[in-house]
Formats: structure tokens, C-alpha cells, sequence
């Protein structure tokens, strides 16, 4: 049987996507002597935001999260961020490989909601590694699973997070909003001649008494 160990290096922005991507550095590590000829891997990559601590200014953008800070201790619970996968090539004892980490900047999701609310410090990942394991065996391949206690924790700072952002959207952001709602913000625009969507966006706010810095 193999045995496995995997931890993660570091995880970095990527500077030429398409789409928002940051990449994890993995090594992963067999202790048994064998001799692996390939890891079909999955990974499972989890928030857990109860393992920080937050300003006052970061609790204001959680509230529509996780409610009060009073409720927090029954809220403050660990969340599916992102499933991911990756073919490890052949080796024995040790190798390192890339695992793609796409991400989104959609607020709709709850992973957006959530580190656009930070404002420094680190965010608590926990991987969850699972797949198929390639080895030699007695009649040609030999097959195994991932054992289910694989996992690696990491300390991902807020500012590659940022930097991954504004790589993809410089000072901007995008909200995904009801057809309809689409229409009728147009049609306001049509009307009074505003220029461009934040002009329109800011002139809602001003009538409601509201104004961006």
C-alpha cells in the first residue's frame, strides 16, 4: 500500500489567464518505496473562516454572511470554496506539481462575499486531496485510492488574493443582475444621458441619500 503526504508550498497568482486563476505549489510525498506511476487527483478546497480573527471593518462586510458577531460562534463555520484536479506524473519518494485554483469574482458566489470583506491577514484553507493512484502490480498496473484523510492546511495572504483580482480587473469589479433589472437600469440611463454605468450607478445612490467615496 502507498502512503501518501502532500503540503502545500505556496500559492501564487497567476499573471496570464484567461479567466482569475491562482496556482498551489504541492509536494507530495511516498513513504512506502513505492514506485508511483501516476495520481489521478482531486482536491477539495475549503474555506474555514473560523480561524482568523476580523476588524470591525471586515465585520461590517460579513454580516450578510454570517449575521451579528455575537452569532458568529454558531455562524463562523468552514465552506466549500472550490472543487479542483490534476494527473501527477510517475515518481518515487518525492515530486512537486502545479495545481490550478480557478477562481471567480462573482458576489453571487459565497467565497466572492467573503474575501472581498478582507481587508489584510491570511485566509484559512483546508485541501481535502482524494483520486486514483497509479502503481505497478502483479499483472501489469495496480490501482488504489487516495486515502480520505489526505489533506493539507495553508495561510493564503489577502494580498494574493488582491493581486489576483486586480490582475483580471483593474479597480473594477462586476455584480450578474435580473434581465429586467438589466432593462430598467438602461432605460434610466437612456433617459437622464449618463455617460456610463458608474455615473448611473452613482446617481440611484445620490436619490436614496447614499454617495461613493
Amino acid at each position: 500500500m502507498t502512503a501518501l503526504t502532500f503540503r502545500v508550498l505556496e500559492i501564487v497568482a497567476e499573471p496570464y489567464t484567461v479567466a482569475p486563476q491562482l496556482t498551489a505549489r504541492l509536494e507530495v510525498t511516498e513513504s512506502s518505496g513505492t514506485t508511483i506511476h501516476a495520481i489521478a487527483l482531486r482536491c477539495q478546497v475549503r474555506i474555514e473562516p473560523q480561524r482568523r480573527a476580523y476588524s470591525e471593518a471586515e465585520e461590517a462586510g460579513l454580516l450578510a454572511l454570517f449575521g451579528e458577531r455575537s452569532r458568529w460562534r454558531d455562524t463562523l463555520r468552514p465552506f466549500l470554496w472550490m472543487h479542483c484536479a490534476a494527473m501527477v506524473q510517475g515518481f518515487r519518494e518525492r515530486t512537486q506539481l502545479d495545481l490550478a485554483l480557478p477562481c471567480t469574482y462573482d458576489f453571487d458566489v459565497t467565497g466572492s462575499k467573503y474575501l472581498h470583506a478582507l481587508s489584510d491577514g491570511t485566509i484559512p484553507l483546508a485541501l481535502l486531496f482524494s483520486g486514483t493512484i497509479f502503481t505497478r502490480g502483479m499483472n501489469g498496473f495496480g490501482v488504489e485510492q487516495v486515502p480520505w484523510d489526505c489533506e493539507a492546511s495553508y495561510a493564503l495572504p489577502v494580498s494574493v488574493w488582491r493581486q489576483m483580482i486586480e490582475l483580471n480587473y483593474p479597480h473594477t469589479g462586476w455584480l450578474r443582475l435580473d434581465r429586467d433589472v438589466i432593462d430598467a437600469v438602461a432605460r434610466y440611463r437612456a433617459e437622464r444621458g449618463l455617460t456610463s454605468w458608474d455615473a448611473t450607478i452613482e446617481s440611484l445612490l445620490a436619490a436614496v441619500g447614499q454617495r461613493v467615496p
